[in-house]
């Protein structure tokens, strides 16, 4: 069996952090199945998550977790194990989730658009020793992929398939028959002592963009903190009704469509395939009132928005995260659905939400900024050596505070390499903060066109290229220049019914911004839809491969 996890929230914190946070309730005593238990019993008949098809009320979802985790219990998982779970957005997601948590395991989420290889490597890199998935989704049999994929995953023992067609073998269970029978109190002595909030619970994979995804190792309290100051800033309620687009089988979605509702007692609507039109008929069935996704995801929904036929108006906050959003967006969003608030949060997977903009902060703080740091949290902009820059200036934003993973699973390298000498975890974002702690992101470390030794920021042209109304969405790349180096090149993504640009105009149109000659796409790529992860950022090393081949020709 593959070693397990043996870093421990004391190797990360120093006690008087650790009493600190604590003493903030950002930590907390009770684990996950604690608060769900509080749940069950306090709001019982009171519906928590739902899908198109299935609905679980705080009652039922504590006595699926129960039994699954017994279910789980009597098929060898112990405590430390890592279980791999690929699914859509549907309820047995969290009710596998509080299992795992029930009997100290871990769950190791991947997003369903993931394939062969980046599965494979997560199984293997991981020491999974089961897994979770569905049978088919989309005309892909994601089943048969894990069936094939044990070869060379030793440590997986078992499957479980999730609501399948017919009978399953060949190893694999279904997802029912692991729910045993039992009374409640039967079953709680059977299951064992419960995880502590500060062993391990997660480890989330980074979908990183140029490299192998790393694993973010975090405890139940690390999520815990940044869901509870979500919470907090978001003036978040019972009864709000939260909108899940995003793939709960990643940090954003199960922050915020699992824990961030049932913090509060609220009702989460999970939707398992991102469609705009499909969306906006949801939020209006189902009167849903909150939302935090990439920032893709909002700008497809103004887009498919039809004031004569969609009533998105029990909406009342978009938080946009993922990708920093622009301010054009925030401002058309204010235009097209002015009951609803659109805020910006700047997170990675490292310690999920590194700064926002809260309910009670100015509307324009979206505008120009990701936000401030949350509750007992602290953000700072840094130089190459760890060193905290003058505000204004631009650097590396560098998080600490009480939603940081413990490390890099299996990485001790990597995970040392991220801190400065203070203990601030560098993030590889750029970014400036301004005189009262609000931090614009200005792009990726690595983000940036060198063009003849000028170093030409991409989210800069972005910006601008954004406020063209003829314009959806714009991402800017280095193409290779024999005598410069690299010169900007701007894939653009047209408004319907919107004329394609030439070089000459898209200049233009930047000079009347301010934009600096030197700074001027010197090619554009008219295009359809950009190669995205699955947390919706655009995967530019794909970009500059694409035009560099068409240089080529």
């Amino acid at each position: 069996m593959a070693t397990k996890p043996q870093t421990q929230v004391r190797d990360r914190y120093e006690p008087d952090q650790i009493k600190d946070y604590y003493e903030a309730g950002l930590w907390q005593s009770k684990s996950f199945y604690e608060l769900i238990t509080e749940r069950a019993e306090n709001h019982g008949d009171r519906r928590f998550c739902f899908d198109s098809t299935t609905s679980l009320t705080y009652a039922e979802f504590h006595d699926q977790a129960l039994r699954l985790a017994v279910g789980l219990k009597r098929q060898g998982i112990e405590r430390g194990d890592r279980v791999a779970v690929q699914l859509p957005n549907w309820t047995e997601f969290p009710v596998i989730a509080a299992a795992l948590s029930r009997i100290g395991a871990i769950i190791v989420p991947i997003m369903p658009i993931y394939r062969d290889d980046e599965v494979g490597y997560t199984l293997r890199h991981s020491g999974a020793v089961a897994a979770f998935t569905c049978e088919e989704m989309k005309g892909f049999n994601h089943l048969r992929m894990f069936q094939e994929l044990r070869a060379d995953a030793p440590d997986v023992r078992f499957l479980v398939a999730v609501r399948p067609s017919e009978a399953v073998d060949n190893g694999t269970f279904a997802f029912q028959d692991l729910l045993v029978e039992g009374s409640h109190e039967e079953l709680e002595t059977e299951a064992g002592d419960d995880s502590s909030p500060d062993d391990g619970f997660l480890i989330v994979y980074t979908s990183g963009t140029t490299s192998r995804p790393k694993g973010c190792y975090h405890t139940f309290n690390t999520l815990h903190a940044s869901a509870r100051a979500m919470a907090d800033g978001l003036a978040y309620t019972s009864d709000d009704v939260q909108f899940g687009p995003s793939p709960i089988t990643h940090s954003t979605g199960l922050v915020t469509s699992v824990l961030l509702p049932m913090l509060v007692g609220a009702q989460t609507h999970f939707m398992e395939a991102w469609d705009p039109e499909e969306g906006l008929r949801r939020i209006e069935e189902h009167k849903c009132t909150a939302a935090v996704t990439a920032t893709p995801f909002i700008q497809m929904l103004m887009g498919a928005y039809d004031p004569e036929r969609h009533d998105p108006s029990s909406l009342r906050l978009w938080v946009c995260a993922g990708s920093p959003i622009p301010g054009s967006v925030i401002e058309q969003a204010a235009e097209m659905l002015p009951g609803c608030r659109t805020l910006s949060l700047y997170g990675r997977s490292e310690n999920m939400t590194t700064t926002m903009c809260k309910v009670d902060d100015p509307s324009q703080r979206s505008v120009t900024s990701d936000g401030s740091a949350m509750a007992g949290a602290e953000v700072k902009v840094v130089d190459s050596e760890g060193n905290e820059v003058a505000r204004g200036e631009e650097g590396d934003i560098a998080f600490r505070g009480p939603s940081h993973m413990l490390e890099y699973f299996n990485d001790p390298q990597q995970t040392a390499a991220l801190f400065t000498a203070d203990g601030f975890s560098r993030s590889g974002d750029l970014g400036r903060m301004d005189a009262d702690g609000f931090v614009r992101v200005t792009g990726r470390l690595k983000d940036i066109v060198i063009r003849g030794g000028m170093n030409i920021s991409a989210r800069e042209i972005e910006e601008h290229l954004l406020s063209h109304p003829a314009i959806e969405n714009a991402a800017v790349v280095g193409m290779p220049d024999e005598r410069l180096g690299e010169k900007v090149c701007a894939y653009v993504i047209l408004k319907p019914g919107a004329e394609p640009l030439s070089v000459e105009q898209t200049a233009e149109f930047l000079r009347s911004h301010g934009v600096a000659t030197q700074k001027l796409p010197e090619r554009i790529e008219i295009t359809e839809g950009f190669p995205m992860t699955a947390t919706g950022k655009i995967q530019k090393h794909l970009l500059r491969a694409d035009v560099a081949e068409k240089l080529k020709g």
